[in-house]
């Protein structure tokens, strides 16, 4: 089954209450379509967008089975198996998933999903909380400090940077930017959830 924005947006909410969950998800959702247009998949935009507005959908109630009980959830819905292969491949490596990210989508999911969570920190930590006046010189000294936003695996992050054959620098640099293009329509949005 195809799912349209307004169908995927309901099923984000159903499972994820917490204001910080739908963040992430509203804010990977954006990146992975600017990802989409910026890698010249323009026209898979709205499916690598649906891929990251999903992709944590079971984090919030089942933490211990992330990765694994999305499958179930939207295999009980009939949605499309491309759509669930790219959601549960986030987790390789990290969850009993199991499934390595083989379409560029899927390496650009999992490189990116840890490095917005690690780049909203570091703008939380900004006067503006704001990624608007960051530059890939802060974020690089941020990432190199192991102790802040520990919980954004490192390993993962320059893991998915190798999946993709690009410099950490790279990833870095075009996840800022499209975090930096996002900011306040993700904002926006969250705020009239």
């Amino acid at each position: 089954m195809e799912l349209t924005r307004a169908q995927a947006l309901d099923l984000l909410k159903e499972y994820n209450k917490e204001p910080f969950h739908r963040r992430h998800a509203l804010t990977v959702e954006a990146v992975m379509r600017w990802y989409a247009n910026e890698l010249g998949y323009g026209g898979e935009a709205d499916f690598w967008a649906a891929v990251g507005l999903l992709h944590d959908l079971d984090f919030e109630q089942w933490p211990d089975e992330h990765c694994v009980k999305v499958r179930e959830l939207m295999e009980a819905r009939g949605l499309d198996g491309a759509l669930i292969r790219a959601v549960v491949s986030h987790g390789w490596g990290m969850t009993g998933a199991g499934v390595k990210p083989e379409h560029e989508m899927e390496k650009v999911l999992f490189a990116a999903d840890e490095l917005t969570g690690l780049i909203g920190a570091a703008a939380l930590m900004r006067p503006s909380r704001s990624t608007q006046d960051m530059e890939v010189s802060s974020l690089k000294k941020k990432f190199k400090d192991k102790k802040f936003a520990a919980g954004c695996s490192r390993e993962t992050i320059t893991q998915g940077a190798q999946l993709l054959g690009w410099e950490l620098t790279d990833l870095l640099d075009r996840t800022l930017r499209a975090m930096k293009a996002s900011e306040a329509a993700v904002e926006a949005e969250l705020a009239a959830l």
